[in-house]
């Protein structure tokens, strides 16, 4: 679901954050704190398997609050909600180095979002569209599309289960000579719609092809950290 099909790119994030740098201590010091979880909601995380701890939401806030990112770090919860799903975990965390182009902070997603309400939010750059639709009877159902800057594992496990929901529409036998990953990364980026229409055989446009193709320079090393 990255926003690259919709225009911004590195310079726009770099231009955010060079106006968001003169008043980070301000937004620091007035006590600027990540959204809270909704009252009753439950971790992200809290659909492991039956009678397993559930780890704190908090510890996926504090990484998100320190600005570092590398998807990798997130292998142990991508391999659980990817099995949770049934999704390749191998493509799911593929998923998130195509979408980690741009700067996964709490605090710049929600200025960038202010500007441009229809950004999409956390480190699977995921739309609200997308994520109200993919909650309903999920384990994340009472959970808010607003926490995923907060909670990483939220926004994988959402990610997930989206994959999940792409996979249940596409036909038995694709006209297109593209592997069943291949198309839910395309569908995960440019929608169902036109993930089926690629599936009939719709030739793939530049910038679908782009993501392709970042999909494929992300794939080895996607592999090696889930195994």
């Amino acid at each position: 679901m990255s926003e690259e099909r919709k225009g911004p790119r590195w310079g726009r994030w770099a231009a955010i954050a060079l106006l968001g740098a003169a008043g980070w201590g301000i937004v620091r010091s007035g006590g600027h704190l990540p959204e809270q979880p909704s009252a009753g909601a439950s971790p992200s995380s809290s659909a492991s398997a039956p009678g397993a701890p559930a780890p704190s939401p908090s510890a996926s806030r504090q990484k998100a609050a320190s600005g570092r990112y590398d998807p990798a770090d997130y292998a142990e919860p991508v391999r659980r909600f990817a099995a949770e799903a049934g999704v390749n975990p191998q493509l799911v965390m593929a998923i998130l180095y195509n979408e980690s182009y741009k700067p996964h902070d709490p605090d710049l997603e929600r200025a960038w979002q202010r500007g441009k309400p229809d950004a999409s939010f956390g480190i699977a750059n995921m739309h609200r569209a997308a994520f109200d639709d993919t909650k309903p009877g999920r384990p994340f159902a009472s959970r808010r599309w607003e926490e995923l800057p907060d909670d990483r594992d939220l926004a994988v496990q959402a990610a997930a289960w989206h994959l999940h929901d792409l996979a249940a529409q596409l036909p038995a036998r694709p006209a297109a000579p593209l592997t069943k990953d291949e198309l839910l990364a395309l569908g995960y980026n440019a929608g169902a719609g036109n993930m089926l229409a690629f599936a009939r055989g719709v030739k793939i446009g530049p910038q679908a092809q782009s993501y392709l193709d970042r999909l494929h320079d992300n794939w080895e090393k996607s592999g090696t950290a889930v195994k």
